[in-house]
């Protein structure tokens, strides 16, 4: 089984991404390759980047850091799941990336986003370049979610459709077969 880490990006108060959150990681454990962890950016709640050190040297000072870089370390790959906020994604998803680096190299990335008419891909294509840089492979499969809110009912349950469930199966499948390829370009890096 892979370590896979579910992380949820937003953090304001009436927030949905957990809801999102929540359904990604149901289809994740559903699928049987992944042991899964929602990590969410509104409770872990890190501080405005606050090291001395550049994160290329692993020298951190902060406790929240150490569990950070132990927590993201463990994984295997990621999901992101991700609302748009003008035309970009979340800014405390920006600064949790910005605190590690070697820690996320080599391991694979689904985006799961979600906004009003463009479906939060504004945002996913911002991340994807972002997660690059940080030898992130961001996967073209993903799911979308536009208006989104019209898929949460009454009793404040996300309910999406059969579409989204088809595409979180190719997204999972995806990273499977990704995370199974980088294996061997983690045992070969050279640090």
């Amino acid at each position: 089984m892979f370590n896979l880490k579910i992380i949820s990006s937003t953090v304001r108060p009436g927030r949905k991404g957990p809801l999102i959150s929540k359904w990604i990681a149901e289809k994740a454990n559903q699928h049987g390759s992944f042991k899964v962890e929602v990590l969410d950016l509104g409770e872990i709640n890190l501080p405005m980047m606050n090291e001395r050190n550049h994160p290329s040297q692993r020298k951190y000072e902060h406790e929240h850091t150490k569990k950070w870089s132990a927590v993201i370390d463990e994984a295997d790959a990621f999901i992101f799941v991700t609302a748009e906020y003008d035309f970009n994604y979340p800014a405390p998803l920006r600064n949790a990336i910005e605190y590690l680096f070697h820690e996320w190299a080599y391991k694979a990335a689904g985006l799961v986003t979600y906004g009003g008419v463009s479906a939060g891909t504004r945002a996913g294509n911002s991340l994807k370049a972002d997660l690059a840089t940080m030898s992130i492979i961001p996967l073209s499969q993903g799911v979308n979610f536009a208006f989104f809110s019209k898929l949460i009912n009454e009793k404040g349950e996300f309910i999406p459709n059969e579409i989204s469930h088809t595409a979180a199966d190719a997204m999972l499948k995806e990273i499977v077969r990704w995370t199974k390829g980088l294996k061997i370009i983690k045992e070969n890096k050279q640090e």
